[in-house]
């Protein structure tokens, strides 16, 4: 008997957008910009950065398990009940407690081939049976999705908008598609990039369904800046919350990471000027992006993801904007290797990638 299943052998390893570190150790060069990992590119919430240097004093102390005040803060602004909600270092963490949770030995999985790739390679160390759904036109197919629904499904994975290609389901879209989904069938529907998308035509906030069988997924990470300090959370029928909380890792998220939380929920000023200077970015490199004649993916997130002809196009394209400096995510990992995402960074930033672009091209 092997000591290491094989499913677990045969996953490759996560490789993350460049970070600037590295970069600069390959090329020698101190000045990067770095619009490869969807960050926020003001930084961290200034509220947050307050709370988490006024949580070191207490580090010698465990974090409250429960995570009582920001579930509560959170069921507040939403109009929820704190048994609605769960905490996790960040959304995937609570992604890896949903499997745990809720998957027997012959259950199956169904989601969307090349999505989120977080979410693919925790089915895929599941050991289960996973569906993966071509994407029609980058979008969710969700009529093809529920073609595979069968006795055995347990998990429907859903990531609005997604990522890397910045789609969305409508409202009307799941809708249709709820019909065709058991009760029986956990629904996880990964709003990451919520903040950014939630004015979109016919996007469908998924707080206002409050069905029994849906989890809903956000972060701290993107809109109010703490990628870096992993903290997540959920909402979803009181069961399914006290179920997860059984399985959940103990003390999870850190005692840090929950202050930066409380105190990135009140800072409004923060979120707006992100919003803003997200619009702005997106509206400036479409605009760009088009006049250079180059294909996109219409996009509800802080990204724009860029079609091109050939793998080699792509991989070309973005080792010459790191050797100007900015690095972008060649799409490789995620299945979409002719294809480079693009991250909205600062005004400088947006502009120095565009008349790098003009440069190589």
């Amino acid at each position: 008997m092997a000591l290491v299943p094989s499913y677990i052998q045969r996953l490759a390893n996560y490789k993350a957008g460049k970070p600037i570190s590295e970069a600069q150790r390959e090329l020698g060069i101190q000045d990067f910009i770095k619009l490869a990992s969807n960050e926020n590119p003001l930084g961290p919430s200034p509220k947050g950065m307050v709370a988490i240097q006024n949580s070191l004093k207490n580090l010698h102390r465990y974090p409250d398990a429960t995570g009582y005040e920001l579930r509560t803060k959170l069921a507040k602004r939403f109009n929820i009940k704190m048994e609605n909600v769960v905490l996790g270092a960040g959304s995937e963490g609570i992604m890896s407690t949903i499997m745990r949770t809720f998957l027997l030995s012959d259950d199956e999985l169904i989601s969307a081939a090349n999505s989120f790739i977080g979410f693919r390679v925790l089915a895929n160390a599941s050991g289960r049976r996973v569906h993966w759904v071509p994407m029609k036109n980058y979008r969710y197919d969700l009529e093809a999705m529920a073609a595979k629904i069968t006795d055995y499904t347990k998990i429907i994975y859903i990531a609005n908008p997604d990522n890397p290609m910045g789609t969305t389901i409508t409202r009307q879209e799941f809708d249709e598609f709820y019909t065709h989904v058991p009760e029986r069938v956990l629904i996880i529907l990964d709003e990451a990039y919520y903040e950014f998308a939630q004015n979109s035509p016919d996007y469908p906030d998924s707080m206002s369904y409050r069905y029994d069988n849906v989890i809903t997924l956000r972060t701290f990470s993107k809109a109010y800046g703490l990628a870096g300090i992993r903290i997540g959370y959920g909402f979803a029928h009181e069961s399914l919350i006290s179920n997860l909380l059984k399985v959940k890792v103990p003390f999870e998220p850190s005692l840090s990471a929950q202050a930066a939380g409380m105190a990135a929920m009140d800072d409004n000023e923060f979120l707006k000027n992100t919003l803003g200077l997200n619009k702005n970015g997106m509206t400036f490199l479409k605009k760009e992006l088009d006049g250079l004649g180059i294909e996109q993916v219409p996009s509800a997130a802080n990204f724009i993801t860029t079609i091109w002809d050939s793998e080699k196009t792509a991989s070309k394209l973005t080792k010459n904007l790191l050797k100007k400096g900015v690095i972008v995510r060649q799409l490789t990992g995620f299945g979409w290797p002719n294809c480079i995402r693009i991250s909205v960074g600062l005004e400088s930033e947006n502009k120095k990638c565009i008349e790098s672009l003009k440069e190589i091209l």
